[in-house]
């Protein structure tokens, strides 16, 4: 177990682009990835009871391995990683924001906030700050590389065998400065050749391990059946039977019984009261919820209103057949030497005609995608404020002032 606690660290600090060394300890490395699979989704709370010596819990982490394997696709996010980049790339996104499913499974296992975990309004104020910081420096960092880039095509524009670039990228360029670069940058190949052929070897004998999974599915199963059914014949079980040696212990034994049958009818009684309340209070709130939905139907029937406008007007380029939907990396590709086309993301390498996308397209796109999250967080504003506004209403001698 202790190993495959090691396992899951060094995976998981890979997919969130993180450094890792074996010399850190082993709480700390459980701990991460305790706390990389609760932001995954992953909610199976047997995991997070393991101890955090790693003596215990190879089912377990064995059920979590193959849940990664199933929905993060983890080795495929390993190797895209892990890929030798001689190409320079850049990542373009055309698709549509929706929340990914590990995201909407955090949220739904995530634990309610009791009281000793508020947080001050002006630290939260500070973290955002604090972010718009490294956004902005993050941004102007990413500016420079275009730059930099833009000089080295500009540069080696002619330069490369294949006409359909016509330029070299950073690593190409730079094995040409120092060309005894080029054995380190072979080792780095042959080792993702390695991995490719172990990543298809594995594609080939998949089946036999999710079938070798179901198995293991089917006896964790039977064992918490079993251990279920252990403990309702122990709740069960009475009073084992006295001894005659106890001359004391039948009146004893009868004492106490007869208070469990007190026990068990008092149970019974609130039970029963429990239902009427239950049945009473739902009653109540059934025909408050008709009061309300009468007095909210105006602002509900606006609210809808609003959101099939604020779809509406993206639903024109959301339909468009001819629009490419381009998601992931794509090799930058320098343009501007040909009047006929304009700057681009080949997806390919090859003489034949490259599928791209200009740059143009792509900030227009940006720029679309920009108004409509402009839209509707300028609706999410008003609604928030509306909001506070109903809050206000009902504190006595409190005077808020809307910013």
């Amino acid at each position: 177990s202790l190993d495959f606690w090691r396992l899951l660290y060094a995976l998981l600090k890979q997919i969130h682009g993180e450094k890792w060394t074996e010399s850190d300890a082993t709480a700390n490395q459980i701990r991460f990835v305790k706390s990389a699979l609760w932001y995954h989704g992953y909610g199976r709370p047997e995991l997070y009871r393991l101890p955090s010596d790693g003596s215990a819990g190879s089912r377990e982490l064995l059920l979590a391995f193959s849940w990664l394997l199933h929905r993060l696709s983890l080795l495929e996010q390993l190797l895209a990683r892990n890929r030798v980049k001689t190409g320079d790339e850049t990542s373009v996104c055309m698709c549509e924001d929706d929340l990914p499913n590990s995201q909407k499974d955090t949220n739904e296992i995530a634990p309610p906030y009791g009281p000793g975990d508020r947080v001050d309004v002006r630290y939260l104020q500070w973290l955002n700050g604090r972010l718009r910081f490294q956004w902005q420096s993050l941004h102007a960092q990413h500016q420079e590389q275009c730059k930099l880039l833009h000089k080295i095509h500009l540069f080696t524009s002619g330069s490369h065998m294949d006409q359909t670039l016509g330029h070299f990228s950073v690593t190409e360029t730079d094995l040409i400065r120092q060309p005894e670069n080029y054995k380190q940058l072979l080792q780095l190949l042959e080792s993702e050749t390695m991995q490719l052929e172990a990543f298809l070897e594995w594609k080939q004998l998949e089946p036999v391990y999710w079938q070798w999974m179901e198995t293991v599915l089917d006896n964790m199963a039977e064992e918490g059946n079993m251990r279920e059914s252990q403990d309702a014949h122990v709740e069960k079980s009475g009073l084992p039977k006295v001894t005659s040696w106890c001359p004391w212990a039948d009146s004893l034994t009868g004492q106490i019984n007869r208070l469990s049958r007190d026990l068990m009818t008092l149970r019974d009684q609130l039970h029963e009261l429990v239902t009427h309340r239950k049945a009473a209070w739902y009653e109540k709130v059934k025909t408050r919820e008709e009061e309300l939905q009468k007095e909210w139907f105006s602002a509900t029937a606006r609210k809808i209103q609003e959101t099939v406008e604020l779809k509406l007007l993206d639903i024109a380029s959301l339909c468009d057949p001819k629009k490419n939907k381009m998601h992931g990396l794509c090799r930058l590709v320098f343009r501007s030497k040909h009047p006929a086309s304009k700057t681009g993301f080949g997806r390919s390498v090859s003489k034949e005609p490259v599928s791209a996308v200009s740059a143009t397209e792509v900030i227009r796109e940006l720029q679309m995608r920009e108004a409509s999250l402009a839209r509707e967080l300028k609706q999410l504003q008003e609604e928030c404020r509306r909001r506070l506004d109903e809050i206000a209403e009902g504190l006595d001698g409190v005077i808020c002032i809307s910013p």
